[in-house]
């Protein structure tokens, strides 16, 4: 009778847990945008020769459809025939550096790098006769990368900020990205503005170096929460892990790697 009894009790807690939300966590984008950026390719001050060349191929595809293209592809899903000799030997090498974890700009299939930024890069290196060779390293050490001469470029659905261009040029910008939050589906944040409020105490899990660290970790008064509120992790992946395991209160970061990791968790 007792070991019935104690069975019985571990059913009923078990259910009462299944009850209090003890299955996965589902994940929502809140209507409301955090702010709008323009994307472009890193490139390092005194390189003035290779932006020039940089802009040049830019500016070819995407006068050909082929930037749309590349976009359609990994944004709506629309298939395309476009074939890249980025990879050729025997031609000089450009070396971009990214951050892999940032779908659908750049991510792994396979042991593979793909996405967008990864095939504008592709059609780039085409036009100058180029050889692609792609780096995978944290978001914050590329513009250092660029300094240094390590890496040519950086790509990483990165924003033109006034910070960053005190340290690099940048391109022209080849896409509009968008920051939003994520929250899970019973959040108290139901707007940017409840994130934002100087009286509330949530707190924002970014990826290092990104936009959204940089205006998160701003004053009150230029639009940020500050310091003390922003828990930082080297990729957003991380920090949407942490989302669901209760360290942060949401997540803000590019909507569409942010569609990308909401509907990977709620499968």
């Amino acid at each position: 009778m007792k070991k019935l009894v104690t069975l019985l009790l571990a059913m009923v807690m078990v259910l009462s847990l299944a009850a209090c939300g003890g299955g996965k966590a589902q994940l929502k984008i809140l209507d409301t945008e955090y702010t709008l950026e323009d994307y472009a390719i890193a490139v390092a001050k005194e390189d003035t020769a290779l932006l020039d060349e940089i802009n040049a191929a830019l500016a070819a595809i995407t006068a050909d459809g082929t930037t749309q293209k590349i976009i359609d592809k990994y944004i709506s899903g629309k298939d395309h025939d476009l074939t890249f000799q980025a990879n050729a030997e025997g031609k000089p090498e450009l070396v971009m550096a990214t951050n892999a974890f940032f779908p659908p700009y750049e991510y792994y299939e396979n042991d593979q790098i793909v996405g967008i930024d990864a095939e504008m890069a592709a059609a780039i290196a085409d036009q100058m006769g180029r050889k692609l060779t792609i780096v995978d390293t944290e978001f914050g050490s590329i513009i250092a990368g660029i300094q240094t001469g390590k890496y040519d470029m950086g790509m990483a659905g990165m924003t033109v900020t006034e910070e960053r261009l005190e340290s690099v040029n940048f391109s022209d910008s080849y896409a509009t990205g968008v920051q939003v939050v994520i929250v899970k589906e019973d959040s108290a944040i139901q707007t940017v503005d409840d994130l934002l409020d100087s009286s509330a105490s949530y707190k924002a899990g970014v990826q290092q170096d990104t936009t959204g660290d940089i205006y998160l970790s701003d004053t009150y008064e230029n639009g940020g929460i500050g310091e003390d509120r922003v828990l930082r992790y080297k990729t957003g992946n991380e920090a949407v892990q942490a989302l669901l395991t209760g360290k942060v209160d949401c997540v803000v970061i590019d909507q569409e790697p942010a569609k990308a990791y909401v509907a990977q968790n709620n499968k």
